[in-house]
């Protein structure tokens, strides 16, 4: 019952609006294609530039949107680049707690051996895929697939995870950190490897000025003004009559700063979320004891987590329509990538932080574990299906490596099953 609730409350829609994609583009894959590609607004502000939604959505598309527009919001351009947003400010969050505060996660020695063997899951499946193109002569064809079999999904590892290690095993938490440092490491690839030709600073710049004003105004202001009252009126007044709408209206230009600035506009919210005011302790990604924290940052998360699950669903309905037909040499280097390099990165590097550098593992957590953490961390499912539209344009390409990133849902039965093996002792 608690894993059903767990699915409920994090994936279930997601994974209804991916099954429906997977089964509607094997039965009729153009008419799913074409309606993702619908174009909503041909206009010169907001979309896809006119040539890649052009390419994108194929033959006829002039016969809907003429050429003249700059960019056409389709369907596609609308969940990915525009909805996505909040997707990866909450993502933003987790991380920005972790790192920010008192007690953040990523802070301190306890940090040291998962943020280690979070390298080792970077750097692992890079090898690892880049190699396996190498040896298969397809370098040249696959080599901006990198970064896909890097990706952790959280909310599916952290549920196998529970499901082979139970609630009070150390290794959950230890999986959760290893997630989190990943997110991070996710984003700053997104960022730096994935833009969309040069990078225009004056944009960017644009982006950050509207964050940092919204912190001048919103947050530091009013405490400012509260200097000497104990009952701070005015920061109470904000929290309660503005909460997080202010820093919306600010991450607005700040995503339209980063679509204008070459960077992926589904980034465009991350500098808003250290603007806004946030609690002195956080609780951590998953717990119960977090909805109880009322402050702007959580209310932000708070009141938009239902939405950001629709958006999930319309994601999954979004990117997974891909045909069976399409498994390819992609498919098989993201689970290469994945499947062997991450549980490999994720073991080796752990080691070397165990042996080389003197850290320890957590209490009651074993060398045996960190290598089914390894196994679990390579769900790469959400954030791997996203690099892989971004990786490759639309195509057989980008087609056989979403495969990939479907696919590697076998890394939860693949965990269990060496979890079996390994005589790993559940504790709930």
């Amino acid at each position: 019952m608690r894993v059903w609730r767990f699915v409920q409350d994090y994936s279930l829609l997601l994974i209804i609006g991916a099954l429906i994609a997977l089964v509607w583009a094997n039965v009729d894959p153009h008419s799913y294609h074409h309606l993702i590609e619908t174009p909503l607004w041909a206009n010169d502000l907001i979309g896809a530039p006119y040539e890649y939604w052009a390419k994108s959505y194929g033959a006829h598309a002039e016969d809907l949107v003429a050429p003249g527009p700059e960019r056409v919001l389709s369907l596609h351009y609308l969940v990915n680049d525009v909805l996505m947003a909040l997707f990866f400010a909450f993502a933003g969050k987790e991380v920005w707690e972790a790192v920010a505060l008192k007690n953040g996660s990523l802070r301190g020695k306890k940090a040291a051996t998962p943020l280690i063997a979070t390298a080792g899951g970077v750097f692992g499946p890079i090898g690892v895929y880049l190699l396996g193109a190498f040896l298969i002569g397809k370098y040249s064809v696959l080599y901006s697939g990198w970064a896909i079999p890097t990706a952790t999904d959280i909310a599916f590892s952290y549920l196998v995870g529970r499901i082979i290690f139970g609630a009070r095993h150390p290794a959950v938490t230890f999986l959760l950190l290893l997630a989190i440092a990943d997110d991070a490491v996710g984003l700053i690839i997104i960022a730096l490897f994935y833009s969309k030709g040069s990078i225009s600073l004056g944009w960017l710049a644009f982006a950050f000025a509207a964050a940092f004003l919204s912190y001048v105004l919103f947050n530091w202001l009013p405490r400012r003004l509260d200097r000497g009252k104990q009952d701070r009126p005015n920061s109470t007044w904000m929290r309660e009559k503005l909460s997080f709408w202010p820093f919306m209206f600010a991450g607005a230009f700040s995503w339209y700063g980063f679509q204008e600035a070459g960077i992926h506009p589904a980034l465009g919210l991350l500098p808003i979320i250290p603007a806004m005011p946030h609690a002195e302790v956080a609780f951590g990604i998953f717990a119960a004891a977090e909805k109880y924290l009322d402050d702007v940052l959580n209310a932000f998360e708070h009141t938009l987590k239902f939405p950001v699950e629709i958006i999930l669903f319309l994601f999954g309905f979004a990117n997974a329509g891909v045909e069976f037909s399409a498994i390819g040499d992609a498919t098989w280097m993201v689970l290469l990538g994945l499947l062997v390099g991450k549980p490999l990165g994720v073991w080796l590097f752990g080691e070397v932080a165990i042996r080389g550098f003197g850290l320890s593992l957590p209490e009651g957590m074993n060398r045996r574990d960190l290598f089914i953490v390894g196994c679990v961390a390579a769900i790469g499912f959400t954030v791997a299906l996203f690099v892989a539209g971004v990786a490759f344009d639309p195509g057989p390409v980008q087609d056989a490596a979403k495969m990939g990133a479907l696919l590697s849902f076998g890394a939860a039965i693949m965990s269990i099953v060496v979890a079996k093996i390994l005589g790993v002792e559940k504790k709930n």
